[in-house]
């Protein structure tokens, strides 16, 4: 029997032991701590403190942090093995996980669903009393995959040279799934999950390979059924297992149950949903007609490109108002600032651009300063601005690019609906502001966890996803998106 080496996390108060020698990377990414080069030892996100035992400097740890570092007794998570007993100092990730309470109309069936939002940073399951549609048990975690990948991009990546990823994210959910039902599995009768493309081919063990490289076509974008057998996972042969089908390259069945959730393919008023995760995803239509896009815009939106860039965890500036001609910020967790999360990247720019400090074509008004400080030590550079700058303008230019295909006006577009984390904690003035959104503020909705919500719809009224229509649209394919991109790409003057 191998020897084990316990492992403290502070201020988490976390323990756990592993084998002796073996690498912390998938240990530690369940509890938050992410590798968002995939750990590869290059972009140093995934430091932490040595308070107690001993790790060993690697040459990644060379490369990538400075000798006062070392020193202190930061490591690369992503390259550290336990080679006995250690306690790390590690930031406590607080991730805001959407799950959706509204109420749902009853079904005819009879036993349980459960319905599944397979997101690339947060997985939330819920259990359905299929005839009541009542919400009788909640699961959430963080995805597993992120230790190999805070993005898409990155697992695709890891994806083309090892399967693991379809394996880890099986075993996951089917644990989620085995505790949600414990005790009353004879009465689970279907499980629907949603998800982006990635997530959708990587849980079917579809080839990824389509998805790293122009055009990005995809495997498969079909619905994906499974026997529990296929997956291995602890339920009657007789539970149906559902990935719902994807809409296009980058615009997944968690848009589809997005459709679903907001009723766009039922209104007669013309209607937009976006989405800004780790991708950005544009739906705009009605009951006659519906199109969806995807843009590369959601990496800057989740803090990922940006310098001091974080998810919405512990430690981040996530609002930045202007108060008397001076900046505050609300940092979550009410501690020391250490980044900043996307929806305070939003209020920064917008403040920035409210007192002058930052000009209409994104440069800083001090063009002697390479950076805007926020507050101590965190700031954001102009690099940073232009990241934001490159992404607010490519949903810009999707959304106007889908307007004109209906042959209607941006003032035509009766609601639009903010989906996901982002879109649920994102300052809407500061949104439109920076041209983010070119709507009026009172038309944007922000509408909670769609996927969640449409995969639930799916579940009590099985079918309902097939009747739904919609044309994915290449941005790129269209000659006007880049001259629209360009005309984006500036801050509104007032």
């Amino acid at each position: 029997m191998s020897e084990k080496a316990t492992i403290r996390l502070l201020p988490l108060g976390a323990q756990f032991t592993v084998p002796q020698d073996s690498a912390l990377r998938e240990s530690l990414g369940s509890f938050g701590i992410e590798f968002p080069c995939g750990g590869e030892g290059w972009c140093g996100s995934c430091k932490v403190r040595v308070l107690e035992g001993v790790l060993p400097v690697t040459p990644e740890d060379r490369s990538t942090l400075t000798e006062e570092e070392i020193g202190a007794g930061w490591r690369l998570a992503c390259r550290a093995h336990a080679t006995g007993p250690l306690t790390f100092q590690a930031a406590q990730w607080q991730t805001p996980i959407l799950a959706d309470f509204q109420p749902m109309h009853p079904s005819a069936q009879l036993g349980l669903g459960i319905a599944i939002d397979v997101g690339t940073t947060t997985i939330v399951a819920q259990l359905l009393d299929l005839r009541s549609g009542e919400v009788i048990g909640l699961r959430s975690a963080l995805n597993p995959q992120s230790a190999y990948g805070a993005d898409i991009m990155s697992r695709v990546a890891f994806a083309l040279h090892d399967s693991r990823l379809t394996t880890i994210i099986r075993q996951f959910i089917g644990t989620m799934v085995a505790d949600l039902a414990t005790g009353r599995v004879s009465e689970l009768r279907d499980v629907v999950l949603v998800g982006n493309t990635v997530m959708h081919h990587l849980f079917a063990g579809l080839n990824v390979e389509p998805l790293s490289h122009v055009p990005f076509h995809p495997s498969d974008l079909s619905e994906q059924i499974f026997a529990p057998s296929d997956l291995e996972w602890p339920l009657l042969p007789s539970t149906r297992v559902r990935f719902l089908r994807c809409l296009g390259s980058f615009v997944g069945s968690d848009i589809l149950a997005g459709i679903l959730a907001t009723g766009i393919a039922e209104t007669k008023h013309l209607t937009a949903l976006i989405d800004l995760g780790t991708n950005g995803e544009i739906v705009l239509g009605n009951r006659r007609r519906i199109l969806c896009a995807s843009t590369a815009a959601g990496p800057a939106f989740e803090g990922a490109c940006i310098r001091m860039g974080m998810r919405a965890a512990t430690g981040a500036i996530s609002q930045v108002f202007v108060r008397n001609r001076a900046l505050e910020c609300h940092v979550i967790g009410d501690t020391e600032p250490r980044g900043i999360c996307g929806s305070g990247l939003v209020d920064a720019v917008s403040a920035g651009l409210e007192l002058g400090a930052i000009l209409s074509n994104g440069r800083l008004q001090n063009g002697d300063n390479r950076e805007y400080l926020l507050r101590p030590p965190v700031a954001i550079t102009q690099a940073d601005i232009r990241e934001l700058q490159l992404a607010k303008a490519a949903l810009a230019a999707g959304l106007r690019i889908l307007v004109n295909l209906t042959g209607a006006t941006v003032g035509e577009v009766e609601h639009v609906y903010l989906a996901g984390a982002f879109g649920n904690y994102v300052r809407i003035a500061s949104a439109c502001r920076i041209g983010l959104l070119e709507i009026p503020g009172a038309k944007i909705i922000p509408a909670g966890n769609t996927a969640l919500r449409g995969a639930k719809m799916a579940l009590l009224a099985p079918g309902i996803d097939s009747q739904v229509s919609v044309t994915h649209v290449s941005l790129e394919s269209y000659p006007s998106f880049q001259d629209t991109f360009v005309d984006c790409l500036t801050f509104p003057y007032t």
